[in-house]
């Protein structure tokens, strides 16, 4: 058999192994002891966050079994067909369950058709029968629905909740893994448990002697090496535009992903900048850094434009959210570099 994915071999079983969603478990057991169960649920958050491992949790707790556990994804069962299915199948008893539990994943997805047909059940719902809705994005779902609901907001989850999940699952695993990696990996997540643990198992599976440094983890991620990044932030802020631009070239020649390229190069002037600001808060922050990446800072902070580092961070801010909308994903990286350079004055 393959082997299971990490995300999925460790996902929570139970409210007391979820991470970072203390405020919706809270909520959610108070109810179950009080036995004050809403109809419908609404999770909403970033991809990645658990919110349908608390659905599932949930769905546990209050008795269901899996017999009476239906997911629906709707992203690709999102017509009104498929809703009016639903709502002729929720009009059976469950099996064996005080309850039956509809998950809908994606709820978002579903046609105006469908969620007009949603609403019919929500508004008048079987007494055995609870719907928990999932979505990213919240905002596209008609206020009828989301008034209906119980709703949760699920944190995204912090570099420091992350390092944590991954150094759970490394031990899990028995993989060795040094700091700098770890870092990387929580960094490269982008806020998703999930992705975190994708990542980690590419490392894991690239990994000869189950002892995983940052050099792995670059490499199976195809983030650039660190002294790029730090030679790369050195070049932006004394205005050294042709050396930048040939490391940018470097970049996009090993095929690096620019959101992860300047996602990196921002790390870093941002610790260079709190290195000056709020040295003690900038050392915890730099606890996960490797030694390129700390002589890096150490070079910005002490640098003789230090003082232009709030210009570059707002520069690469820009940058980043237009990354992606252009046909050539460095171009506004190449843009940024020679508006640097324009604002020198030389």
């Amino acid at each position: 058999m393959p082997e299971l994915v990490l995300y999925r071999k460790y996902r929570p079983m139970k409210f007391s192994e979820v991470i970072g969603q203390d405020h919706v478990v809270k909520v959610l057991k108070g109810a179950i002891e009080l036995k004050n169960i809403s109809h419908a649920y609404l999770f909403a958050g970033q991809r990645g966050t658990g919110k349908t491992s608390v659905a599932r949790i949930l769905a546990k707790e209050i008795g269901c079994r899996p017999n009476d556990l239906y997911e629906i994804d709707a992203a690709s069962s999102r017509g009104i067909d498929e809703i009016r299915e639903l709502r002729q199948a929720v009009r059976t008893l469950p099996f064996e369950s005080p309850y039956k539990v509809y998950i809908i994943d994606e709820v978002h997805m579903l046609t105006k058709e469908a969620f007009n047909a949603l609403l019919k059940t929500l508004e008048e719902p079987p007494e055995h029968v609870i719907f928990i809705l999932a979505t990213t994005e919240p905002h596209k779902l008609p206020e009828t629905i989301t008034s209906r609901c119980q709703s949760f907001i699920f944190k995204k989850p912090g570099i420091a909740e992350l390092k944590k999940f991954i150094h759970r699952l490394a031990k899990e695993e028995k993989v060795a893994i040094e700091e700098p990696a770890v870092d990387l990996v929580a960094l490269l997540a982008d806020g998703s448990f999930r992705d975190a643990a994708g990542v980690l198992q590419k490392a894991i599976s690239a990994s000869r002697d189950k002892k995983i440094i940052l050099a792995e983890v670059e490499t199976v991620t195809g983030a650039p090496r660190a002294k790029v990044i730090g030679d790369f932030a050195l070049a932006l802020l004394g205005r050294e535009t042709e050396t930048a631009l040939a490391l940018l070239k470097q970049a996009v020649d090993a095929e690096v992903e620019m959101k992860i390229f300047v996602k990196l190069v921002l790390r870093l002037i941002r610790l260079a900048l709190l290195s000056k600001l709020a040295p003690k808060l900038a050392a915890e922050l730099s606890s996960g850094l490797g030694e390129e990446e700390l002589k890096a800072v150490e070079k910005l902070k002490n640098h003789e434009r230090s003082r232009d580092l709030p210009a570059v961070l707002k520069e690469l801010l820009s940058t980043y959210d237009d990354i992606g909308r252009f046909y050539l994903p460095h171009l506004p990286l190449e843009l940024a570099v020679i508006k640097l350079h324009q604002g020198s004055g030389q």
